[in-house]
């Protein structure tokens, strides 16, 4: 996600980062840690409506950035979700500590081989001048990493990408009023879009019973939760046997 700074502004990355908890949601599903149903996929729909206007309305779009930012959402996406199921479920059920002492070294791995592949004579005089700073910011990361595991653990991937909705609200206004980056008006509405059907996410996750998630529920016609089937549903009538 780095790379792709370097071709679009951070406005219009934050607004592309609000579909990540549609990737998350959905990666979620197929791996059996959330349900699907009919709210969920309006919500869905919801979230994507607006996160295409917010991305629609970028007057200085750049397509590799595009690119570049969308396969950094794949993969932190599918890094939180098997995040989850390491953390969570699959018989593991690791602490975070062991969970980033596992995953820190092939991170390592990775980052050495993309070092050698791009390698400049400039890194080694570099990291001499700027190490008071590197450091700390390592120190950070292994912090954050932690940070992040606890939250996978304690909620789930999807919360997880909920809450850095926050942090992309922050980065909105900080990068529009201190770097003056232009923002149309196409563009708010469409964030505003994509953010109200985040909050309605969360507002449904934390308050299930709610009216606003019963209304929701008769509109599209779903059945009530006890009526809706699940891995104890018998789904062939019992016929009874009798011997003769």
């Amino acid at each position: 996600s780095n790379q792709a700074y370097m071709y679009c502004s951070v406005t219009f990355l934050q607004f592309m980062k609000e579909g990540n908890v549609i990737i998350a949601f959905l990666m979620s599903c197929a791996a059996g840690l959330q349900a699907m149903n009919r709210v969920r996929c309006a919500i869905i729909a919801w979230i994507i409506a607006g996160s295409a206007m917010a991305v629609s309305g970028e007057v200085n779009f750049v397509f590799v950035g595009f690119v570049y930012q969308l396969i950094s959402q794949l993969a932190e996406c599918s890094r939180a979700v098997m995040g989850e199921v390491v953390l969570s479920g699959g018989g593991l059920k690791l602490d975070p500590l062991s969970y980033t002492l596992f995953v820190a070294p092939a991170c390592l791995a990775v980052l050495v081989g993309g070092i050698i592949a791009t390698w400049d004579p400039a890194i080694p005089g570099a990291l001499a001048t700027w190490w008071p700073y590197v450091l700390p910011n390592a120190l950070l990361a292994f912090v954050l990493n932690m940070l992040v595991a606890t939250i996978i653990k304690e909620m789930s991937a999807v919360g997880f990408i909920l809450a850095g909705v926050c942090k992309d609200i922050a980065l909105v206004l900080f990068s529009a009023v201190v770097f003056a980056e232009v923002v149309t008006a196409h563009q708010c509405f469409g964030f505003m879009v994509a953010l109200g059907g985040v909050f309605f996410w969360s507002f449904l996750r934390a308050s299930p019973d709610s009216q606003a998630a019963m209304l929701a529920a008769r509109l599209l016609q779903m059945p009530p939760e006890s009526k809706m089937p699940n891995e104890n549903t018998v789904l062939l009538p019992q016929t009874s046997s009798t011997k003769v």
